[in-house]
């Protein structure tokens, strides 16, 4: 059982910006961040693999980043320019390759507000 987890969520001002961490309990291939809002279905933000390959969700739109750093097990999730519908509580995923698993964290509430 790989655990993660989050830290870094809290109260930022709209056009503020945070950053997300979330540290793994051993090195996984690929880690990725999600989130959900009141109401609605988780949403996917970026995933990177071990290499450091990213991608992203269409509304990210250069305003989020996500980097790793493999020797803490790290992930990271910059992000800029928030606005109130980023509210959400932010996920932590990862995945492993052997033994096959997926793996969440608990979450962390980020609250866009002025």
């Amino acid at each position: 059982q790989v655990q993660l987890e989050e830290s870094g969520g809290g109260l930022v001002q709209p056009g503020g910006s945070l950053r997300l961490s979330c540290a793994a309990s051993e090195f996984t291939f690929g880690m990725g961040w999600y989130r959900q809002a009141p109401g609605k279905q988780r949403e996917w933000i970026a995933t990177i693999d071990s290499s450091g390959y990213a991608n992203y969700g269409d509304f990210v739109k250069g305003r989020f980043a996500i980097s790793r750093d493999n020797a803490k097990n790290t992930v990271y999730l910059q992000m800029n320019s928030l606005r109130a519908e980023d509210t959400a509580v932010y996920y932590c995923k990862a995945t492993r390759k052997n033994p096959m698993g997926v793996f969440w964290g608990k979450g962390t509430l980020v609250t866009v507000s002025s």
